[in-house]
This record gives structure tokens, C-alpha cells and sequence, in this order.
């Protein structure tokens, strides 16, 4: 054990221990330490990059959980111009396609909604306008409505029964019907925001490459990293000082910064600090997923996104991340394909044993895609993260924890406060800035 370790100030600038190093506490090491603030970074995991994170296969290195970005996510961009690795960032064009009764339909044009044979010729009208009005509507009062009352007015009710809300189960399950659609407006504009078409981004060497050079420049910086430390508990001692009990002992400093996930805050945070900080919603839920990642001799569809909202299929899309990387053009002809289910982690399906998973959801593959043989499939993972995205509810914006607990001592960047920015890299980053100028 090493108790009551207190970390040292220089510079006459207060210390200050990061909790948690996905991207938002990555950026905030980062941000600080450039300041000249010493700062300790403590992660439970082995690994940086919170869900960023990244398994081996055949001498390369995977996201367990598929990641792009977009030309919109200046902030993201930004960071890692800081690091210097704009060089390395490269972009594709990127396609979207709908799958409804074994049939696979482009959604990604005017004219593909025209031929979107699964709506009546009226909804699909209805539909296009609804994406043409989110586009230019005012988001003012959006957070007090639900996003299934707002789509409805646009696109009428059979519209939405078909097309809408089978994609809001598949990220919300029952609970899609209080997500404001304040949620929708900003995930909408985010992906389909781009007059110069759909393209996204990806980088050379993997979501790795993002995380090891963190480490290289938080360390050129002074930063201290301490991996697979367990937080149990984040409080203020009996001088009203920052302290955080690992499972290695305890760790002091001038300011404490918390980028867990909510559910984990909420579970660590002491006694004294509750009662410093302002009312918290301390009932914030996050939806689950679950990802099958599959490494297939070919390629299934040329779209980077596939929906499969019909109930037949256990999982709700089909993301094929080499079209959008550069693994096929290396010659080892692997197509690596994500099957994903957002689920809670208290659903039964969240624990289910993976060798049943890996069955039952290669068999739904095989009927989207007859031709699929077992051949086909050189070797596939399992991955599973129970906290991904808070279930909105209506009026969130009042609900998001603020980024101040305790003035001058304990701060806030989690993705419970990301809302109404999409719960994403970039979205985090945002979050992380604003927190900073906080503590700065």
C-alpha cells in the first residue's frame, strides 16, 4: 500500500489528480500540464482511452468498439493537431443503407428516400421534409418534447412506426419514448450536416495510435500515469483537501478532477463532497452495448452503416469498418465487420454466454446475407461496455450535473454532461474544454 501520498506543487500552480483516461481525462492531463500543473492520472484498466480501448489479432491492433470521425469535430481535430498527428488522419466517402425484409436499400440521397420501396411514396415525402426541416428548424424548446411526438408531427404516425422508431429501440430500447428530441435535432445535424457529402475519418494505426501518443507527451510533460488502480472512494479530508482511496492507498492533491461514467461517480463519490456540490440527479441510467467484432474473408455490403432495425435480427446494425480503413488494401484481404446491440446492463442478452452470442448472431447474419458461409469467417470477439450513453429524458438539459462540485477543489467532465452535443470523441472533448475553463 502507499498511504497518504500527496502530490507536490510547482510553479506555484495547484496539483491537481485526474480520475479516469478516456478521452476527456486524456484532454484534461493534456490541457493542464501544458499549463505547467502537475498532474497524476489514474485509470482503473490497463489500457488508455476509456472505450477508445483496443485488442491484438494477427500482429495488429482493433477498437473493441468502432470509432470514426467527422470533418464537423473541430474540437476532436484539434487535440490531435496538437499532437501532431493531422498528417496521419485520412477520410472516405461513407454510405448509410436500411435492411427491410431481406433487401437492402441506399439511404444516403434524395432519390434513394424516393425509392425507399418499405414506406408508402407519401411517408417517404413526409420523411425527406422532416430531414429538411431539422436542418433549418430552431432547436429552442425541443428538450420539453419527446423525440417520438416530434417525429410523428413531421412524419405522421405510420411513417414513424416504420422508419423512426425501430432506430430509437434499437439505441433506447423501451425506453426510447422520454428521449427529447433535442437528442435527435443535434445527432441529425451532426451526421448529415455536411454539405460536401458523407465522408468520415479514420487514422493510421488505429484509435492506439491516438492513445500511445498521449502517453508519450503526457509523460514529455511531467504527467504521472497510474494504470489498473482501482478508485473506491473520491472525497475531501478534514482540512477540506481532495483525496481519492485506490486499491494501492491514497492520493492527494490541491484540485480533483472526475471523468468517470456517472453511474461510477456516483458510487465513489464521498460523503463530504456530496454534501458540498449542488444537488446532483444521481438516478442518470446509461444504456449498454454489446459488439461482435468479425474479421470475414469478404466484404458484405459497401456501406460503412448498415440498420437492421426489423425484429429478426439480435443486434441493430452492421457497421463494416474497412470501407471507411485501409486493412483490405494490405493485402491480407480480411473485411473487419462490428455486429452492435445497444442494451442495458441488466438485460439478460448483456450477459449472455458469448459462445451464444457468437452463434445466434452469425446465423441472423447469414439470413440477411445468404451467401455468408462458415467458411467465410476467419475469427470473430465478443465486447461488451455497460455505460455508453445516458438514456435522455425529457428536460435533461436541466438534469446534467455541473461542471463545479466543490468550488476550487473537485470539478466535472463525464458524458453525462455532454447533452445536447452527441455523446461521442468530439462531444467529450467539449465537455473537457468547458471544465477547463473552470479550473484555469
Amino acid at each position: 500500500m502507499c498511504p497518504n501520498v500527496t502530490m507536490s506543487s510547482s510553479k506555484n500552480l495547484p496539483s491537481i489528480l485526474v480520475l479516469g483516461a478516456g478521452i476527456s481525462g486524456l484532454t484534461s492531463a493534456l490541457r493542464l500540464a501544458e499549463q505547467g500543473h502537475p498532474v497524476t492520472l489514474i485509470e482503473g484498466s490497463d489500457q488508455l482511452g476509456g472505450l477508445g480501448t483496443f485488442f491484438g489479432h494477427e500482429g495488429r491492433t482493433f477498437e473493441k468498439f468502432y470509432h470514426c470521425m467527422l470533418p464537423s469535430d473541430g474540437p476532436l481535430l484539434g487535440v490531435l493537431d496538437s499532437l501532431g498527428l493531422t498528417p496521419e488522419i485520412y477520410w472516405r466517402p461513407s454510405s448509410f443503407a436500411y435492411a427491410d425484409n431481406g433487401q437492402i436499400y441506399p439511404l444516403n440521397t434524395p432519390v434513394d428516400l424516393l425509392k425507399f420501396a418499405p414506406l408508402p411514396f407519401v411517408d417517404r415525402i413526409r420523411v425527406g421534409i422532416t430531414g429538411a426541416w431539422g436542418r433549418v428548424c430552431s432547436a429552442k424548446g425541443l428538450d420539453e418534447i419527446t423525440t417520438a411526438q416530434w417525429l410523428q408531427g413531421l412524419s405522421g404516425k405510420r411513417a414513424f412506426t416504420k422508419f423512426w422508431q425501430p432506430m430509437l429501440e434499437a439505441k433506447f430500447g423501451d425506453r426510447y419514448q422520454d428521449v427529447p428530441a433535442l437528442w435527435f435535432w443535434t445527432r441529425f445535424n451532426r451526421e448529415k450536416g455536411e454539405s460536401k457529402g458523407e465522408v468520415k475519418g479514420y487514422i493510421r494505426g488505429g484509435y492506439k495510435r491516438i492513445t500511445d501518443t498521449f502517453a508519450t507527451r503526457l509523460k514529455e510533460l511531467g504527467v504521472t500515469l497510474r494504470l489498473n488502480e482501482q478508485i473506491e472512494r473520491a472525497d475531501l479530508d478534514a482540512q477540506g483537501q481532495p483525496v481519492v482511496k485506490t486499491n494501492t492507498g491514497e492520493t492527494r492533491a490541491d484540485r480533483l478532477l472526475i471523468t468517470l461514467p456517472w453511474p461510477t461517480l456516483v458510487k465513489v463519490l464521498g460523503d463530504s463532497i456530496k454534501a458540498a456540490a449542488p444537488a446532483l440527479h444521481e438516478d442518470i441510467d446509461f444504456q449498454g452495448v454489446i459488439n461482435h467484432v468479425l474479421f470475414l474473408k469478404r466484404p458484405l455490403t459497401k456501406h460503412y452503416w448498415l440498420a437492421t432495425a426489423e425484429s429478426r435480427y439480435p443486434f441493430d446494425g452492421v457497421v463494416e469498418t474497412s470501407t471507411l480503413t485501409d486493412e483490405p488494401d494490405r493485402g491480407s484481404g480480411r473485411h473487419v465487420v462490428y455486429l452492435t446491440k445497444y442494451v442495458h446492463r441488466t438485460d439478460p442478452r448483456f450477459i449472455q454466454p458469448e459462445a451464444e452470442i457468437k452463434a445466434f448472431w452469425f446465423s441472423a447474419l447469414q439470413r440477411l446475407f445468404p451467401d455468408l458461409k462458415a467458411e467465410d469467417l476467419e475469427t470473430d470477439f465478443i465486447f461488451r461496455a455497460p455505460f455508453v450513453e445516458p438514456v435522455y429524458t425529457r428536460g435533461f438539459l436541466n438534469k446534467r450535473p455541473p461542471e463545479v462540485l466543490v468550488p476550487e477543489k473537485v470539478y466535472l467532465a463525464t458524458t453525462a454532461q455532454v447533452y445536447p452535443v452527441v455523446t461521442s470523441w468530439n462531444g467529450s472533448v467539449i465537455q473537457a474544454e468547458k471544465t477547463l475553463q473552470k479550473i484555469i
